[in-house]
């Protein structure tokens, strides 16, 4: 069996599809921040289909990781010549592999900061995309504003200070492009939040700002940041998915990626420095991603945020369990139909009762295995920022929110730590602390988890939210998880 690089691609077998092109003639021309399992399902998956056509020769992909934890990464990335498989799980069973070509550098910021600016600061480099997660944005939850007392980012901000966020490196890369006539890069945001695109210009321009206020403005003035709405069920890669492609592939990949079949990307054409023609690879460019990106959100992200911490209560611990459970698939078509689809724009050309239950046929992919643990992580970046806007908007409307109410609930429930059978739950979340010290008042102070301003605002004063909310965490405590989704499955109907 032969271990992947660059010199073992022509012994491979052939079942496994490998770059069809010289990557020796590749050069870069994005620098990307966060090149988790996501990135390599998605993004660098467009590039190589354009690069498998013949195109795209030079917007090659050079990867940064910023935080200590990304050196696992790099040592990878490394030893396989930035060469990995992408395994997509066909809800028959089927697998499909690819060995994926598109990133030909990785660089550790931590390591080389000044290997990193300087790649951004080359006038190769015309893109700096980003999926550095819901909480790489440094914004305060409820004002959305920057925060710039953040350790990390306030060290940055010394005099003098070598770059260590992904907000100062930027900075300096632009400041040099701008000391040397060169034009700047567009920041491309891939991440789950709303207006992502303007969050980031938000965020990275209040921290050039703090730094210089005229690098600052001349970014506002300068710096491309288009939005768009990324989607690929992406489950963490295990040791399981190393052995399966080991087996089916006949080759030793230390950090493959698997993924769902489905794949969609909604950009907007911003670009001013030029862009890989993204159309010929079925990315969809438009003017305005923003009723495509809240129909995912509140659909497919909530709705994960739906299965995950009832589902895990519940004893299921797989996102396919749960949806095939008639019980929670109907709970999450109900919350698609009845409380978020309501809070939507109108989406021309799109099939919104197809698109609702063909989530739920991608959430019962059981080949996928996504766990809930993996949906129920970080969920103080998550739960503000998709469902949350949702309950403000019904509330304002006097549309529908027992559903809503419910997750909010379960996710107060799971951060108790324990699941309904009385086994320990690890919770993963920058917050953990004050979130399970706020959930171990549950039963006392019904209130306590949804007093946090910092997350919920003022929803702990609205009587109607309070109401529902509270019934359903008495609910949970008393009766369980199936219970409170089947109470809810019968009051629609009475």
């Amino acid at each position: 069996m032969s271990k992947l690089s660059s010199a073992s691609l022509s012994n491979l077998p052939g079942n496994l599809s490998v770059p069809s092109y010289d990557r020796s003639q590749l050069s870069v021309g994005i620098v990307h921040f966060g090149v988790g399992g996501f990135h390599r399902a998605h993004q660098a998956m467009y590039l190589d289909r354009l690069m498998s056509d013949g195109g795209a020769r030079d917007w090659a992909i050079c990867g940064v990781g910023v935080l200590p934890g990304d050196a696992a990464m790099k040592t990878v990335m490394d030893a396989q010549d930035c060469l990995y498989t992408l395994v997509l799980k066909n809800p028959d069973g089927s697998r499909e592999g690819r060995v994926i070509g598109s990133i030909i550098e990785y660089l550790l910021a931590p390591e080389d900061p000044e290997a990193v600016i300087e790649k951004m600061a080359a006038p190769g480099t015309r893109i700096v995309s980003l999926t550095i997660t819901e909480g790489g944005y440094n914004f305060h939850h409820v004002t959305g504003e920057f925060d710039a007392g953040n350790p990390a980012v306030a060290a940055d901000l010394q005099p003098g200070a070598t770059p260590a966020t992904v907000f100062g490196l930027v900075a300096e890369a632009l400041q040099r492009r701008r000391d040397r006539g060169l034009p700047p890069f567009t920041v491309m945001s891939c991440d789950n939040i709303q207006g992502n695109g303007e969050v980031a210009r938000k965020m990275f321009t209040a921290f050039a700002s703090l730094r210089d206020p005229e690098l600052g403005a001349w970014m506002q003035e300068n710096v491309a940041f288009p939005n768009s709405m990324v989607d690929r069920i992406t489950p963490v890669t295990t040791d399981q998915d190393r052995a399966m492609v080991a087996e089916d592939f006949g080759v030793e990949d230390a950090w493959p990626v698997v993924s769902e079949d489905f794949e969609q990307w909604v950009l907007q054409d911003d670009f001013p420095q030029g862009r890989p023609a993204y159309e010929d690879a079925g990315v969809q460019l438009v003017d305005d991603v923003e009723p495509y990106e809240l129909m995912k959100l509140r659909l497919l992200n909530a709705s994960h945020q739906g299965l995950c911490y009832l589902g895990y209560l519940a004893g299921y611990r797989y996102a396919h369990e749960v949806s095939q459970d008639p019980l929670f698939a109907d709970f999450l078509l109900e919350y698609m139909v009845r409380e978020a689809s309501p809070t939507l724009a109108p989406l021309p050309g799109v099939d919104l009762p197809a698109y609702q239950h063909r989530l739920i046929e991608r959430f019962s992919n059981e080949y996928v295995r996504d766990t809930l643990a993996r949906l129920c992580a970080e969920s103080s970046d998550r739960i503000p920022k998709w469902l949350l806007p949702v309950i403000r908007e019904n509330l304002a409307s006097g549309g529908e929110i027992h559903r809503s109410a419910t997750i909010v609930a379960g996710w107060a429930r799971y951060a108790e730590g324990t699941d309904e059978q009385g086994r320990a739950i690890e919770v993963v979340d920058r917050l953990r602390e004050t979130l399970m010290a706020s959930a171990a008042r549950n039963r006392e102070d019904p209130l306590a988890f949804i007093s946090n301003a910092d997350l919920f605002g003022d929803l702990a004063s609205n009587d109607r939210f309070v109401q529902a909310y509270t019934a359903a965490l008495e609910s949970l405590h008393q009766a369980g998880a199936v219970a409170t989704v089947s109470n809810l499955a019968a009051g629609s109907q009475a």
